[in-house]
């Protein structure tokens, strides 16, 4: 068996029922979407709910947390209609997306497009009730999330970029806690210089950065496990990913991965008054990375697709940890 052999009855991932043509538009603008496939979007919200928690220092109030959750959603979604578009003329030589709306022509570009754009502006429209700072970090995240799909034409581990992209709330968590409301920071007639808004990135901790590059080994990882499912199909079209890029140390290094994002977030905790409600929510962790070895390290199509599908399970334990930990003093005093 080859380091790239896939069970011989492995199928993708199921494609969209009925056929793209028979459905209404409401149904296709949802496929585009990937409505139902939450797994994304989670992947996105649990390490940005964890950031917003340690800025916080608990619960941070209905305001952020809907800013932040309804955000993540939206510009997922906005993702989502951006690389479609990027990857329509890929997508057709790739089992797992051949029928996604805009390749098959269900959805124009324009319409892709569009339908991107509305959602990006009403992340930006909830984004706006908190602070310059916070805002002035949106723009690069929307930057970087539009470079994505072209990355993977030209950067051997695009994976990485992805990371970025998917990194971005953990800054934008802090200053929308650290820098006040909109009304306090944006008082008076003058809008706030860059200076205002430097000091405000400067004050975020070394906390955030922390977390953030544990968020990145994350990615890293489940996107890996993801690139593992089309291998096949990317040698033949050309694409680059990490999995072709690391070859047959694809598990080793998906590992290591998970090993320093799982550092990476304990000494992010470690200053934590109840660290060890975290340490054991991080051993619970691990628990779930040994069966992400059991599934992966054969390398089947289906096996892979599994993995990256229960990683929303390990960000949601790791942030229940955070609630936790956090949460002790509270039902204490």
């Amino acid at each position: 068996m080859t380091v790239f052999s896939r069970s011989p009855s492995a199928a993708p991932h199921p494609l969209p029922s009925p056929h793209p043509a028979e459905r209404s538009r409401w149904q296709l603008y949802l496929d585009l979407i990937r409505w139902n496939r939450p797994a994304g979007w989670l992947l996105l919200l649990w390490p940005t709910l964890t950031a917003l928690w340690l800025a916080a220092g608990g619960w941070p109030g209905w305001h952020l947390l809907l800013v932040f959750v309804g955000g993540t959603i939206l510009m997922r979604s906005a993702g989502c209609c951006i690389n479609d578009v990027a990857d329509r003329r890929f997508d057709r030589h790739v089992k797992r997306t051949a029928q996604r709306p805009v390749t098959s022509g269900a959805v124009s570009v324009k319409e892709a497009l569009a339908v991107g754009a509305a959602l990006a502006l009403l992340a930006l429209a909830l984004v706006l009730t908190t602070n310059a700072a916070t805002v002035a970090w949106a723009v690069p995240a929307l930057l970087v999330t539009i470079a994505y799909p072209y990355a993977k034409r030209l950067v051997s581990m695009p994976q990485a970029v992805l990371g970025v992209a998917f990194s971005f709330g953990i800054p934008m968590a802090f200053t929308a806690v650290q820098a006040g409301p909109t009304m306090e920071l944006w008082s008076g007639s003058a809008w706030p210089g860059w200076g205002d808004v430097w000091s405000a990135w400067r004050s975020i901790p070394g906390q955030a950065w922390l977390l953030l590059l544990g968020n990145l080994c994350w990615v890293l990882a489940y996107d890996t496990e993801y690139a593992m499912v089309d291998r096949d199909d990317d040698l033949k079209i050309g694409m680059k990913t990490s999995a072709i890029t690391l070859g047959r140390w694809d598990v080793a290094a998906i590992m290591g991965f998970y090993a320093f994002f799982m550092l990476f977030w304990l000494l992010a905790m470690a200053g934590v008054a109840y660290f060890s409600v975290f340490v054991l929510a991080t051993v619970l962790g691990l628990a779930q990375v040994v069966w992400h070895y059991k599934l992966i390290h054969r390398r089947e199509r289906d096996a892979c697709f599994r993995a990256f599908r229960a990683n929303h399970w390990l960000g949601c334990t790791l942030f229940a940890g955070v609630v936790l930990a956090l949460a002790v003093p509270v039902w204490q005093s």
